[in-house]
This record gives structure tokens, sequence and C-alpha cells, in this order.
């Protein structure tokens, strides 16, 4: 996916086309009613015979609504003259810096593309080129593995256990083409993922997720859909069962890191962000915060706790058929989706659990009839566990024996975890399985968490 970008992007636009829009087009930032009931378009080019934004030329002077500053179209002569200013120095300079600004292709097109850049720096072409030049710099590394194409080799384990601890997905499109995509640092389990991967895993993996998957869906959706230019997101943050006590410095941090790429490296991408199911702490948090945000941004921000609303609000943005049923609509689960999405090939069932083990811990399990399940361990605990797989019933039953098992690596955020498949034979259900740890560190003292994967396939 990481094509060069040294042809010439398609569909110039000319300075009076920047101000006024295309003869016979109009377009806005929105695809779907306000919450007042007010209407508003899409980033995409609608036809229309009735209206044209040129005809405005002649009319008085534009109302610019603040969703719409910055869009072609709407820009003013002064922006023209930056925006100008920016395509020839792209084009001047040409590789790595166009690749950067390019990130999605050049089928963004270039009045959207560069629009985007220029919007993010207020159209101060200095600070806009800094920020191209910042932009490049960061993700010069990532480029030279082509942005981690393997999720798996860029995590240091299946994104089905990720995803296990922080539920994120591309369920479907908005009304306006644009991806939606839901996030629940809610329910994100910092203690499990600290198990199974790094900080610099999950940098790796949110490369490998902007430049490999959410690239590919914006350019199918544009190859099917020509006149797609709004290369944003419709966004959901759920905050159900978030609590204060899992704001936590590593919590923090995994935000961080997958923001801080975001912000500095593709721009403007965020087309509406309904954060829903918000506690009342984060609820007048966002008073005082959004008081500091500048307009146009804070109105892209809707935050909704009761879920009738949210329901309703995100009906006005979606199809029924794009909303996952947990949500209100008509499409998969949020589980079944992510299911379908990440597990391996050939799995047909997962099993996760998270295991404090004091002294001692256990994880039940069952395998079902027609399945053969494999076990793996994860930690980055420096203390020695005994870990044995019986019977549920019958003590007796040994699959696995007495296997030790320590971290050997480092315990830094960077250092990667260490993981132990724990069944060298898978074992055949129907079987009720208890994963046992016995800790070595002492009757006192705490061994650590564990992360225990289990992975069911069909008996050959």
């Amino acid at each position: 996916m990481n094509v060069s970008t040294d042809a010439s992007p398609p569909g110039q636009w000319t300075a009076d086309e920047l101000m006024h829009g295309k003869a016979g087009e109009e377009f806005s930032t929105l695809a779907s009613p306000t919450p007042n009931g007010s209407a508003t378009t899409s980033g995409s080019p609608k036809k229309s015979g009735r209206f044209s934004m040129r005809s405005m030329k002649t009319s008085g002077k534009k109302n610019t609504d603040p969703l719409d500053w910055g869009m072609p179209g709407h820009l003013t002569q002064e922006e023209v003259d930056v925006f100008m200013k920016f395509r020839d120095e792209v084009e001047k300079r040409g590789g790595e810096f166009k690749n950067t600004v390019y990130s999605f292709s050049l089928i963004e097109g270039e009045a959207y593309c560069l629009g985007r850049w220029l919007r993010a720096r207020k159209f101060v072409y200095d600070d806009v080129i800094a920020m191209v030049e910042e932009a490049t710099e960061v993700r010069a590394d990532a480029r030279k593995h082509d942005f981690y194409p393997d999720p798996v080799s860029a995590l240091g384990c299946g994104p089905s256990l990720f995803m296990h601890c922080y539920p994120q997905l591309y369920p479907g499109k908005a009304k306006n083409g644009c991806p939606i995509f839901i996030s629940k640092p809610g329910v994100l389990n910092t203690d499990a993922m600290e198990c199974i991967t790094s900080l610099d895993g999950i940098l790796k993996f949110h490369w490998h997720v902007m430049m490999h998957d959410y690239k590919k869906r914006l350019m199918d959706h544009k190859k099917a859909h020509p006149d797609f230019c709004n290369f944003q997101t419709v966004t959901v943050i759920d905050l159900e069962h978030l609590s204060t006590s899992q704001l936590s410095k590593r919590a923090l941090s995994i935000v961080k890191t997958q923001t801080a790429i975001d912000s500095v490296c593709f721009p403007e991408i965020m087309n509406k962000t309904l954060v829903i199911n918000a506690p009342r702490f984060f609820s007048m948090t966002w008073s005082i915060i959004k008081g500091w945000i500048d307009p146009r941004t804070a109105s892209k921000i809707e935050l909704i706790s009761s879920r009738k609303s949210w329901e309703a609000r995100l009906k006005d943005l979606c199809d029924e058929d794009e909303i996952p049923s947990d949500y209100g609509g008509k499409g998969p689960p949020t589980t079944n989706a992510l299911e379908k999405e990440y597990s391996p090939e050939g799995v047909m069932q997962e099993h996760f659990q998270l295991v404090h083990v004091g002294s001692s811990g256990h994880y039940n399990v069952e395998v079902p009839a027609g399945g053969e399940m494999e076990v793996t361990l994860w930690s980055r605990s420096v203390n020695e566990v005994i870990v044995s797989i019986v019977d549920q019933n019958i003590k007796s039953k040994v699959y696995v024996g007495g296997v030790s098992f320590t971290h050997t690596g480092g315990t830094s955020d960077n250092d990667k975890p260490t993981s132990l498949l724990l069944t060298k034979e898978r074992i055949a259900g129907p079987a009720k399985l208890k994963v046992k740890f016995e800790s070595k560190a002492g009757r006192f003292a705490s061994a650590g968490n564990y992360f225990v994967s289990c992975a069911v396939f069909e008996k050959k």
C-alpha cells in the first residue's frame, strides 16, 4: 500500500472553483440532519440542477457554516493564495514530502487532500509546511517497514487478542460514505494488554490499521463511488463502564500512542464524533474542555449519555444496516463483527481470560464436541509459576503436566512480553478444562497477571 505519488493528482480545481464551487455542484461536510433538524450535506459533490455555489458569487457575501470553513468551494481569496502556494511546494518537493501529504494516495483528490492539511494549521503556510516536515519524519521508520502489512508481526500477538482487550472496529459506512469507527475505551483492559504486547507493538499496529486497513476502505469506496471525496471518519467513542480507576498512566499512554500519529500524520480525518454512555465525571470535564476547543472542532463532537438519544443520532448519520445491533441497528453485533474480522484462519472460537495469580489461580474453559483446543499463555511477570491443565471434574485426568513459566525479557513499556504454547498437542472435545497456576514466589507474594488465550479448531 506504500505507493509513490510522483504522478499528478486528478481533478485540479481552479481558484474560482476553490472559492465558489464547481458549476452544478453543491457540497458541505456532513450528510445527515444535525440534532436540531437542519440539513447538511456530504463532502462528496452532489449534482443539482437547482443550485450552484457558483451562482452565489453575485448574491452578496456568503455566510459560511463553521463546518464548511476551509472546504473546497468555500475558500477566501487569501486562503486560495495559500492553497496554490502549498500545491506548488508539494509538487516541487515531491518524494516523501508529497507521499506524506497524499498518504491515502492521489485518489483522494488534490482539493480535498491539500485542504485537510491547510485546515489543520488554519491556512498558515509556514505552519503547514512545518507540519508536513514533522509528519514525514514521524512516519519515516514505519515507511521503511511498509507500515507493517502483517498485523501479527506488528503487535507480537494476534489482533484478536488486542481487540479483546481494547475493542475497535469499522462496522460499516455512514450515509456520507465515511467509514464508521467504533472504539470502546470504557472496557480497555490495560492489565491484559500489558501481558500480550508493548507500546511499541501498539504503535506499529496503529500504522498497520491506518495505512493498510483504513486506507483500503477509503480507496475501495472511492473506486465504487467516484464522487466520494470525504476521506474522514464518523466515530463513536463508547465510554460505558469507564471509571476513574481505569484512567491510569498506561491507559492514557495507549490512547496517546494512537492519537499522536493521527494528529500529525492524518490531519482533519474526523467528520463527526459521538461520545456515548459518558459517566457523570466525564460529562463535567467535557463541559470545561469544550470551551478550550475552537468552535469548528467542538461542533463535530457530540456528547450523548441517553441511549435513546444516541441511537437516534446514529440513525441520523448512518443507515440501520450499517449500525451494529448492539448499537440499535440491524447489522451484526460488534462481538460477531470483531470475530469475523480478526479471528485467525481455521479458528472456530476463541476464549480469553486474564488471571491474577496470588499464591494460585485458575481459569475454566470448555472444548466443544467436534473441536480441539490450543492454549497459549502470555505475561511479563518475572515471578515463576507452574501451570497445568486438568479436567474440571476428574482432577486425576491431566492434559498438560506442570510447566514452568516466567517472563524472560525486560520490563519496560516497550519490551515484548513472553508467550508459551502450553498444548503441544491439541486437546479434543468435548472436555471441561481447568488451567491451574501455582506460584513459586512464596505463600504471601503475588505472582502477577497472566493472559490465557484458547483457540478452538475443527477436529481433524
